[in-house]
């Protein structure tokens, strides 16, 4: 019997539990599990590769497992490395990647006959189909070419677009003076302890950044600019009881429109609250109906959305653990760090620095703020005509992948193959990864990208008759 290969690109925590998934379970036929990552620390990715200890989990502890069925498998890891460890708690990222790396490697270790692993240590730039269409031929930065069978794209939170400025400002983010990606190893370094900085964004990765540069000593004054300077709000410190209603899904099922939902989700708080409930019960209880809220609206509604309620539906969902929260208060309370609700309007860099011109919401002038580095904490951004030569821009051109009709992703079909520019479901390509937020939104936390890798290896493992993808 022939081996079936599947190739896998991108080992942070998609990548690494597919695989841990495809290990762990007996193939129908011989299988051959590459995962392929552009550097040799695999379970890590972007979120869980930080070494800093004041990044926190955003979620506890009791919440994190990365397989779907067994819900207390990180938290007996997180107890085995520190007993104090509870559901409720928040415990550094990088304990988190230890977790997932440590499972890989069990997986690997206790792989059973007929399965193979093999890692794969450099960058794919491209891929095209072979056969016939039946299967793909990955190429690598060195040259090195593989064909697989199935194909699995797990990429997404590397991808960075710039913030939004007049083409005829552009050009500084060519300086050395601007901070592409504040997750590149080193990115901080150059910036003087005494430097004041500019961070663009005043979410969670704003406050990854605000902590990295005290915890390297620098003692400056922080800006933060954002369209509405909303700043992501922190979990309880312990895990209450939720309150959840459970009518408020099918209230705002029965219409796609958003204000609808607004008024819904307002409605149903203030009922909690009345009923001694917290406002956070009523959010998590729409997680498992968000796809389909999403996928009903039309593409006005959801660009609506996106426009005028994301930033706080980011602030309320996406929230931070309490300890760096408390931090960034005693910041704002200090003065250390000043939001600005407001968008930046020019950049003139001079020999000591950099002049930022920033315009306050309502404000008919900008102000100019004199700092040292601009850093950009808007987070993951998919923008692929823009990075030519990369696989996911090479992968754009030719015309394998199709942006969604907002530009949040790529269209993906129900069962995860990629469509192409025509609308055609790939046969041997696959995505699974945050840029699912497309198709589903809810798609960007643990809880909800474990069910969608459990349920790709499913396919990926069920017999031909079941319409199996090996």
């Amino acid at each position: 019997m022939s081996t079936t290969t599947v190739a896998i690109i991108g080992a942070g925590f998609c990548g690494a539990t597919l695989a841990m998934h495809l290990l762990r379970r007996p193939p129908v036929r011989p299988m051959r599990v590459l995962l392929i990552n552009r550097s040799g620390a695999m379970a890590r990715g972007v979120a869980y590769g930080t070494r800093a200890l004041s990044h926190l989990l955003n979620v506890p502890a009791g919440r994190m497992s990365a397989l779907a069925g067994d819900d207390d498998d990180f938290y007996r890891y997180a107890r085995g490395r520190d007993p104090r460890v509870a559901r409720g708690s928040f415990v550094a990222r990088r304990i988190y990647g230890d977790y997932l790396e440590a499972r890989l490697t069990e997986a690997i270790e206790q792989a059973g006959a007929g399965v193979e692993f093999r890692s794969v240590v450099g960058s794919a730039v491209r891929i095209a189909a072979v056969d016939g269409g039946a299967r793909g031929a990955i190429t690598m930065d060195d040259g090195m070419s593989i064909v697989a069978d199935r194909v699995v794209l797990s990429s997404g939170n590397e991808m960075r677009r710039d913030p939004f400025i007049a083409e005829s400002q552009r050009k500084f983010y060519d300086s050395g003076a601007y901070v592409r990606d504040p997750w590149r190893p080193g990115a901080l370094r150059g910036i003087a302890p005494d430097a004041p900085v500019l961070l663009v964004g005043s979410g969670l990765t704003m406050m990854d950044v605000v902590l990295d540069l005290r915890a390297r000593a620098h003692a400056a004054p922080i800006h933060v600019v954002s369209r509405h300077g909303l700043l992501p709000l922190a979990h309880r410190e312990m895990d209450a009881p939720p309150y959840y209603d459970d009518r408020l899904a099918s209230r705002m099922l029965a219409r796609a429109d958003v204000r609808h939902y607004v008024r819904a989700v307002r409605g149903a708080v203030r009922d909690a609250i009345r009923r001694g409930g917290d406002w956070r019960d009523v959010i998590g209880s729409l997680r498992a109906a968000t796809p389909a809220l999403w996928r009903q609206l039309p593409s006005d509604e959801r660009r609506r959305f996106l426009r005028h309620v994301r930033p706080y539906w980011d602030a309320h969902r996406h929230r931070c653990a309490p300890e760096p929260a408390a931090r960034l208060q005693a910041e704002f309370a200090r003065g250390g760090v000043v939001v600005i609700a407001g968008r930046v309007t020019g950049y003139s860099e001079h020999p000591n620095g950099v002049a930022v011109a920033v315009r306050r919401r309502g404000a008919a002038v900008s102000e100019r703020l004199e700092v040292g580095a601009v850093v950009n904490c808007t987070g993951p951004a998919p923008d692929f005509s823009a990075r030519a030569g990369s696989l996911l821009g090479n992968l754009y051109a030719d015309g394998l992948i199709v942006p969604d009709a907002i530009g949040m992703g790529f269209e993906i079909a129900d069962d995860g193959a990629v469509l192409d520019r025509d609308g055609s479901p790939s046969a041997w390509l696959r995505y699974v990864g945050p840029l699912l937020q497309a198709r589903d939104w809810e798609a960007t936390a643990v809880p909800e990208l474990r069910q969608y890798v459990k349920w790709l290896a499913d396919t990926l493992l069920a017999p031909r008759s079941e319409r199996a993808l090996i």
